[in-house]
């Protein structure tokens, strides 16, 4: 059996009940509202830390975002992952999901070997899901997205279960590799007090363009070839109507009510 090196890939997103768009931009605001980890990345943690508990090995947790990203690394470390590394710099400021992904890229090289890189499928700030794909292919590894099951190592190879449009599908693949893991695929753990007060003494490197030898042409707006023109949280529409009378007369009413919001069938029905 083979201890694994493991890299997670984690983010800092805007608290998803809080998130609000600056109707003059079009932009996420994220001034003043509380920032969490991003909620898909539990799930990447706790299957990171599974296979280190059956295998042996390292847990290691890379995110890029300003300084105070460095609150959701702590908090990884707290579930049980071993070390931590942020991508700090105004370089990195304004970067798309390509840049991202080339600066995560450059970082996760920058730490040396590993067997497995894990990442949530998408961000709650985002949801392209484009990350994890793009740093498996600028690293030339194998990837898979929607990781449903557990993942199986069996000397080079891994087994693993993911969704697609057409249903589940089992995969056998050359390690190391890159997955995106699917939100609910396990059940994430609670911190620890032996976790957290580690976390909390635990020494967090910064890296920038430097640390990671990054082409100054690659990262941030200037490595980003797409801009975000607009953001819009969807509509809420509130209100209810109470249904009375006998259950017959209230089926009637409620498919008459069905009926008038079907386009082109305004008036009830025929």
């Amino acid at each position: 059996m083979r201890a694994l090196r493991i890299i997670v890939c984690i983010k800092q997103v805007p608290h998803p009940d809080e998130a609000k768009v600056d109707p003059a931009t079009g932009l996420v605001i994220r001034e003043g509202v509380p920032m969490v980890l991003n909620p898909n990345d539990y799930f990447t943690i706790e299957e990171a830390l599974r296979l280190k508990e059956a295998m042996g090995g390292e847990v290691v947790a890379i995110t890029m975002g300003p300084p105070t990203a460095e609150a959701v690394l702590r908090e990884a470390i707290s579930l049980g992952v071993d070390d931590g590394v942020l991508l700090c710099h105004r370089a990195f400021a304004g970067a798309d999901t390509l840049a991202t992904a080339y600066a995560l890229a450059r970082g996760i090289e920058s730490l040396g070997g590993y067997d497995l890189i894990l990442t949530g499928s998408r961000s709650t700030d985002g949801e392209t899901g484009q990350v994890g794909p793009q740093i498996a292919e600028l690293l030339g590894i194998p990837h898979l997205t929607e990781l449903i099951r557990p993942i199986e190592v069996e000397g080079d190879h891994l087994l693993a279960w993911h969704q697609t449009d057409y249903g589940q599908e089992l995969l056998q693949m050359p390690l190391p590799a890159l997955l995106t893991v699917a939100k609910g695929m396990n059940e994430p753990r609670l911190p620890s007090l032996r976790g957290k007060m580690r976390a909390k003494k635990q020494t967090i490197p910064i890296w920038g363009p430097q640390e990671i030898k990054a082409e100054p042409d690659r990262i941030g707006l200037a490595g980003s070839p797409t801009r975000m023109l607009e953001t819009a949280l969807p509509e809420r529409k509130s209100g209810s109507k109470m249904l009375e009378g006998s259950m017959a007369h209230q089926v009637d009413a409620l498919l008459d009510h069905l009926a008038d919001m079907l386009p082109g069938k305004a008036g009830g029905r025929r």
